[in-house]
């Protein structure tokens, strides 16, 4: 398994930066804390899409935080990402992992037990769960309950990261889950102050993973 850190997932969204480049608001998001970043744009074109991934893989490398693209394998694969996320309705997980080899990661987004399972099978480095809260960047996001996202930790054996509109104002209730870490766009990128949004969320999110950890370790002694 990969070691990557997935407790702060920034997913980007250039409709919210307010007066800011996407570039430095990655930086920004980055030095709060951010640990991973997927580049997400649906209505550019390819060379549109080209020129940013560029631009803000140079920010990434700089920090050495990883860098996913969203859906676009031929991206990904252009500028040399650290790996690509899938839907459900993208290109299959197994027929990515074949194009970008088994040192790339590949994420999946999943929304029951059967996905996640299938996901793993087909060699998925980590799933993205949700929507676990109502979200307002992602219109057709399926809802996820708690208990749904608690049975896919406990089924896999790859890291779960929760997405769907997850805030300051809700992460505490992730707490028990098990979860490895959060995915959030407009709780980073839609505050003022971008740094300290992210800032906030590492320190909740590191407590609620580290709480993870422990009642995992206890549940499995106990049953030992």
């Amino acid at each position: 398994m990969k070691k990557i850190d997935y407790s702060l997932y920034l997913v980007t969204e250039r409709s919210l930066l307010c007066g800011i480049e996407l570039e430095a608001a990655v930086e920004k998001a980055i030095l709060g804390g951010t640990t991973l970043v997927q580049l997400r744009e649906k209505n550019l074109s390819t060379k549109e899409f080209y020129d940013i991934a560029v631009n803000i893989k140079k920010v990434t490398d700089k920090y050495k935080v990883p860098l996913i693209i969203n859906d676009r394998l031929d991206i990904a694969l252009a500028v040399h990402a650290a790996g690509i996320h899938v839907g459900q309705s993208d290109m299959p997980c197994d027929i990515a992992r074949k194009f970008v080899g088994e040192n790339k990661i590949v994420g999946v987004s999943a929304h029951t037990v059967e996905e996640a399972l299938k996901a793993q099978k087909d060699g998925a480095d980590y799933l993205g769960v949700g929507a676990v809260f109502t979200t307002g960047t992602k219109k057709d996001a399926e809802d996820v309950s708690i208990e749904t996202l608690k049975e896919i930790v406990k089924k896999v054996n790859i890291p779960v990261v929760a997405i769907g509109g997850v805030s300051q104002n809700n992460v505490d209730e992730l707490a028990g889950t098990g979860i490895n870490g959060i995915a959030v766009i407009s709780a980073i990128l839609g505050k003022k102050d971008i740094e300290k949004a992210a800032e906030d969320l590492k320190r909740a999110v590191k407590t609620i993973v580290n709480k993870g950890v422990v009642q995992n370790k206890i549940i499995s002694g106990s049953s030992a």
